[in-house]
């Protein structure tokens, strides 16, 4: 058995190689690619003493679980642990209290977890090659989407700033009627001009209803008196603007075109007929789901694993006589926002997802603890349709909690 601690950067690796007492055999720093990676098996050959190399058992640790150098490192046949940072800076504060850090220590310390703790840290789950293609484009199509957000936040507050009469007359500003008209006046004395027919032909464009009463709203809203700056300091505004709204009109074209991409990769995917079967589950939100889940078969051990990993189950605090119950702030950010969007509409399409949200609504649960616990509840009957290989029935999936409730 050698153990393998690797701390990476952008362009090396510091690595050490330590026996299963805990002996250092070897330290380097490698460079990222092939060379570095030749030279990492190199180092492990050279220390398996006189076993076959092939009959050698190497544990790697890493804080990392993508990238080609990891993709390498699984290939080679090495159990390789994707090591939480936060669990590293534990780990080392557990041997030394100076504070004391570096890069050659951090492999260290990470040879040493993968030696002592590993029964305790997760090895890197066997996904397929289908499902990191869906991990690569559902997460660049939600980061596009929470990109979209944030510059439609910062137009907002510019607006407000210059402009707040743009913010009467427009309620949607990332919409593509609002972006044109904003585009083509983007100072209150510009917008004043509008005509009647230019915003009516903006709204009929972006196949808004009622064109008629809404363009009249917008030109008194654009037309009312407003507080407002000094001239050059407008124009200065105006340019911004029309630089943001520039941004945010690639963005909802490049949004549009990548849920092809999404859609797409995930039909293709075995799972996605089970994970289209489960209540208010579409293919953007499925892609999500799957991408941050994976499909390695052996990697949730149980239900309560996955719910665990999703973020979703509670966590207890016990000390002495004082026991809490909180909810996980350690999660997958994508994914537990995915499973969220899929409690919400799951309540409003699903009978039964519906009386369970009530019922935790009537034991005093607000309304974003309740959609956690609902949460919660469909990653446990997801993982039994993915087990069973069966897709979702309602009957069999809130059979139990309606005999309960009876």
């Amino acid at each position: 058995m050698l153990l393998v601690g690797d701390d990476w950067a952008e362009d090396h690796h510091d690595v050490e190689v330590m026996d299963a007492g805990g002996r250092r055999l070897a330290k380097a720093r490698l460079p990222e690619g092939v060379a570095g990676m030749a030279r990492l098996h190199a180092l492990i050959a050279e220390h398996s003493g006189d076993a076959d190399v092939e009959d050698v058992r190497v544990r790697v640790g890493i804080e990392t679980d993508r990238g080609p150098w990891v993709a390498a490192l699984v290939a080679a046949g090495y159990a390789v642990f994707a090591v939480n940072p936060l669990s590293v800076a534990r780990f080392r504060d557990r041997h030394q209290v100076s504070g004391a850090k570096s890069d050659a220590g951090d492999a260290h310390v990470l040879a040493d977890m993968v030696r002592t703790d590993a029964h305790q840290l997760r090895p890197i789950a066997g996904d397929s090659a289908e499902v990191e293609g869906i991990k690569v484009v559902a997460r660049v199509h939600k980061t596009l989407i929470w990109d979209r957000t944030r510059h439609t936040l910062r137009l907002r507050h510019s607006l407000r700033e210059y402009f707040p009469a743009a913010l009467v007359a427009f309620t949607d500003l990332d919409a593509p009627d609002t972006l044109e008209l904003l585009g083509r006046a983007a100072d209150p004395d510009t917008a004043k001009r509008l005509s009647f027919n230019q915003i009516r032909g903006s709204l009929v464009r972006a196949r808004r209803r009622d064109v008629e009463t809404k363009a009249a709203e917008i030109q008194a809203a654009l037309r009312a008196e407003q507080l407002g700056q000094p001239p050059v300091v407008t124009a200065a505004y105006a340019a911004a603007t029309r630089a943001t709204i520039a941004v945010l009109a690639t963005l909802a074209e490049q949004i549009i075109g990548l849920q092809g991409e999404v859609e797409a990769h995930f039909g293709r995917h075995p799972d996605a007929e089970i994970i289209l079967s489960q209540p208010g589950m579409g293919r953007v939100l499925g892609a999500r789901v799957l991408a941050e889940f994976g499909d390695d078969s052996t990697r949730y051990a149980s239900a309560k694993a996955r719910k665990n990993y999703a973020g979703t189950s509670p966590i207890t605090i016990a000390s002495g006589k004082k026991r809490t119950i909180a909810a996980r702030h350690v999660h997958n950010d994508r994914l537990l926002d995915a499973l969220i969007a899929q409690a919400f509409v799951a309540m409003r399409v699903s009978p039964g997802a519906h009386a369970y949200y009530q019922q935790q609504r009537a034991r005093g649960s607000s309304h974003n603890a309740a959609l956690r616990q609902l949460a919660n509840r469909l990653v446990g009957i997801l993982h039994g349709c993915l087990k069973t290989r069966t897709i979702y029935d309602e009957t069999t999936a809130w059979q139990h909690h309606t005999t309960a409730a009876a």
